[in-house]
């Protein structure tokens, strides 16, 4: 049975720090889809359809890897895709607790969906879509905190 783990988020810009939690995943998955999900606390910055785009720049040669976007619940949309695994990174031990909240509702949902976590490598611990869109929206270089993608790297606010 092929092994599909959904790697859900906004990805508002997609970071090296994701980049790196999805090459790491590739080892253990057969597919992993890259889903950018609709979230009500989070008015996007980037227009989702530019999202889906430098990610696919940024796995063009990379065929385990999909990306797609969705709408409502995580697990009814790896259902929908047939995913037995949500990945997630953590970077905190505050993420820890947010996602493990996260994964145990998830788990009640949905019992033969797990969620795997991988910890964020060291360099990368810092580095959220967050704090890469304030550089951006303040006309700064954030090219060092996005994957090597042309079009993510000149990425600026004009």
């Amino acid at each position: 049975m092929e092994r599909i783990a959904l790697f859900p988020g906004s990805f508002d810009p997609f970071t090296i720090g994701h980049e790196s939690i999805v090459k790491r995943g590739l080892s253990l998955f057969d597919k992993i889809i890259i889903a950018i999900g609709s979230n009500s606390d989070k008015a996007g910055f980037f227009p989702v359809e530019k999202r889906i785009q430098w990610i696919k720049q940024v796995f063009e040669y990379e065929e385990k890897v999909m990306v797609a976007q969705y709408t409502g619940l995580t697990v009814e949309f790896c259902k929908e895709v047939g995913a037995q695994f949500i990945i997630r990174g953590l970077r905190t031990s505050a993420d820890f607790e947010y996602e493990r909240s996260i994964a145990q509702v998830n788990k009640a949902m949905a019992p033969e969906i797990e969620s795997v976590f991988i910890l964020t490598a060291p360099e990368h611990a810092s580095v959220t879509s967050s704090i890469v869109r304030d550089i951006i929206r303040h006309g700064g270089d954030a090219s060092k905190f996005l994957p090597n993608s042309q079009e993510l790297k000149n990425l600026r606010i004009h």
